[in-house]
């Protein structure tokens, strides 16, 4: 039985342009202003079903149209033309907490925000000690939510959510709440209503999240679906599509050098696109120098979703500098053991004048990874480490330890 269903399902909105009036007057400006109306289509024939009991995961670089599927099924808008079609109980997981009253205490705020997403008073009575031990906050539960902690808002607002019993649940980035082992008690909760028979829709950018959770994926560009598979079929298709483009950041006659390319490998020496914490991989930068540079510096930059800065690899780390000769040239980057936690990095390449922070050439975006994990880690980013038991000669006795070690 198919529970979802979207059939060339397309969204426009009016937008408006940039007005080009013809005179001063009022009445010219508003015929500029009606004329400069156009049509963006946020969703172009888009058409998919989910069947019951399925999990299917949404994915898209920020544009692709995720956040309109999200209010098209949500009923907070109507297609502009298509059909949806929904064959049972639906429920959203979007912000979570986001129908709280400061002034109410959580308890009280447990029974309205309950209401608001459909469950009867008696079935959040029922329910009400399981939502509590489940968001950790039984102490201040007969405390206004202004006085929470706001991992304590976001936890108690997931938790009330998280005891829906719906047909199709949807999800929307909402596993990233709270610290990690609340975010891992979270993606079990979503497993357990799976498991239960509830068809799960899960928009994120979490594609480790997405791996765990969804059966299958579809991959959001545009306005439409580009791709469909497993999880590490689109995944990897998802990652590949930041291809390295030439467009120069920096410009004019004085442009020193560029950089051409910028690709990942494998340990087999393979191009690759996906890769796991704690694990080998090999990066390659080229440029193209057309006028000499003595003392250059190339770095590349691996960007987290929120765009910042995860981490930097740079051959000037030691002090040292490349003399970049007129021609082709390339720089190659290795990692034993890789650090960075499950995600998708876009990364950043740049050249600068060693010392100076010169910049010559900067590619923003010019190609991503994905990185997965099979270990389990918590933290930011994977340190890598050994452990060994000591011998009983090795130990050291109580008598040993200074006495300031031991107060």
């Amino acid at each position: 039985m198919i529970d979802l269903q979207f059939e060339n399902v397309s969204k426009r909105y009016r937008v408006q342009g940039e007005a080009q009036p013809k005179g001063s007057g009022l009445l010219s400006r508003i015929r500029s202003s009606a004329g400069g109306k156009k049509d963006f289509w946020a969703l172009r024939d888009v058409s998919f079903s989910v069947k019951r009991g399925e999990s299917l995961g949404i994915i898209g670089h920020n544009g692709a149209g995720k956040s309109t599927i999200l209010k098209l099924l949500s009923n907070i808008t109507a297609p502009s033309r298509g059909k949806i079609r929904i064959n049972g109980r639906l429920s959203a997981l979007l912000e979570v907490g986001s129908g709280f009253h400061p002034e109410l205490t959580g308890r009280e705020n447990t029974y309205l925000s309950g209401s608001i997403l459909g469950m009867r008073r008696s079935e959040i009575t029922s329910k009400m000690e399981s939502i509590i031990d489940f968001a950790g906050v039984r102490r201040f539960i007969d405390i206004p939510v202004k006085r929470y902690s706001s991992g304590m808002y976001v936890r108690l607002g997931f938790s009330i959510a998280a005891h829906l019993d719906p047909d199709i649940l949807l999800l929307d980035e909402v596993l990233a709440v709270g610290d990690l082992g609340f975010q891992e008690k979270c993606k079990k909760r979503i497993m357990e209503l799976h498991e239960q028979g509830t068809t799960l829709v899960f928009i994120s950018h979490d594609l480790s999240a997405v791996r765990s959770l969804c059966q299958r994926v579809i991959l959001m560009q545009q306005g439409q679906i580009i791709g469909e598979g497993t999880a590490d079929e689109v995944i990897q298709q998802y990652t590949e599509q930041a291809s390295f483009h030439s467009k120069p950041q920096i410009r004019g006659e004085a442009r020193l050098a560029e950089i051409v390319n910028v690709a990942f490998y494998d340990k087999e020496g393979n191009r690759a696109t996906s890769f796991s914490t704690g694990g080998p991989l090999t990066a390659r930068l080229e440029y193209l120098v057309h006028k000499p540079i003595s003392e250059g510096a190339v770095s590349l930059y691996f960007m987290n979703i929120d765009g910042g800065i995860a981490t930097q690899w740079t051959t000037s780390l030691s002090g040292s500098s490349i003399r970049m000769e007129h021609g082709r040239r390339s720089v190659e980057f290795s990692c034993e053991e890789l650090g960075l936690q499950p995600g998708v990095y876009s990364i950043d390449a740049n050249i600068e004048i060693s010392g100076t922070r010169e910049e010559v050439e900067w590619q923003h975006g010019c190609t991503s990874i994905h990185v997965d994990s099979d270990k389990e880690l918590r933290g930011q980013f994977y340190m890598p480490h050994t452990w060994r038991e000591p011998a009983e000669s090795e130990a050291i006795s109580e008598t040993e330890v200074p006495a300031a070690s031991r107060l």
